[in-house]
């Protein structure tokens, strides 16, 4: 929403390129009118997804995140893959810290390790950190389905 004051706010939906075409028209008589076209570019600071999507071999819970950093300047970035039993035990099958660059757009963080017999939540929470403007990027992963770990023959 454009307000009064000239102030465009809002949370965005979805990320891309959006075209406008804002109207300013003055109090005289006659009024004086002028239209301006403005392209609003709307980044997702941090971004995880599915490199390799989760799966159970033998008694290994195993797949990657593709991660990427479109801030503009690196930050921090803290991983941690955290598999969940059904008593609430949980196990960490991976984590990284690192510095990820600005404008990294793909960058893939494998995890993985063996579990105990059980049925598992995953959870894959990503955190980074600007340090010099004091913010905070978060996203987070979580498969619908549960993944079943059995001993082998």
């Amino acid at each position: 929403m454009l307000g009064r004051d000239g102030i465009l706010s809002g949370l965005p939906a979805e990320t891309g390129e959006f075209k406008f075409t804002v109207t300013v028209t003055d109090g005289g008589r006659p009024a004086a009118q002028r239209n301006q076209q403005l392209v609003l570019t709307v980044a997702a600071p941090l971004m995880a997804q599915w490199g390799r999507y989760p799966k159970v071999t033998g008694r290994r819970l195993e797949g990657s995140i593709t991660v990427s950093n479109e801030t503009g300047k690196d930050f921090d970035l803290t991983v941690v893959m955290m598999a969940v039993n059904e008593i609430g035990r949980a196990t960490a099958i991976g984590y990284q810290r690192f510095t990820l660059k600005k404008d990294t757009t793909s960058l893939e963080i494998p995890f993985g390790d063996n579990l105990p017999n059980g049925s598992y939540e995953l959870n894959v929470d990503a955190v980074g950190e600007v340090a010099a403007t004091n913010s905070i990027y978060r996203t987070r992963l979580a498969p619908k389905e549960k993944f079943q770990v059995q001993e082998g023959p």
